[in-house]
């Protein structure tokens, strides 16, 4: 799992009510590497990243609501990562074979079109929402 050498990695800090639980999702059913932690925080080697999950108060989280995108509501806020397709795949079949609920089921997003992409969004057990995609042909990410 790693980012591409011609890519800066991101940091990115997530609030979630309960690191056990955040273990269990995080390490167990997206199987990322854990990195150094402590009481109240966790680091995750998400694909060459540094996704951080730091405990909160459980709290009234609030949705900032859903995008209408190719007929499916997409969650906003959401974060997530552009996969090759055979990972896209890979971690789709993990995610089934763990019994993740989905918000979006893995589908193919804009088929013959600019951007054409798979895509699945899901949350985690603390309602953070996750996006993973994976583009036919990567140079299309920013097409207009």
């Amino acid at each position: 799992m790693s980012a591409g050498a011609d890519r800066p990695s991101f940091h990115l800090a997530i609030p979630v009510d309960d690191i056990a639980r955040a273990r269990e999702f995080y390490g167990g059913v997206l199987g990322l590497p854990e990195g150094r932690s402590a009481d109240a925080w966790v680091d995750w080697n998400f694909y060459g990243h540094q996704l951080v999950t730091h405990r909160a108060p459980a709290r009234e989280r609030a949705d900032a609501g859903h995008n209408e995108v190719d007929g499916h509501d997409v969650p906003v806020p959401h974060f997530g990562l552009l996969l090759s397709t055979e990972d896209f795949h890979a971690l789709a079949e993990r995610l089934k074979s763990a019994g993740v609920r989905f918000v979006i089921e893995p589908y193919l997003r804009f088929a013959g079109e600019p951007g054409e992409q798979w895509t699945m969004f899901l949350r985690d057990p603390a309602g953070n929402a996750l996006e993973f995609k994976s583009f036919a042909d990567e140079s299309q990410v920013f097409a207009a």
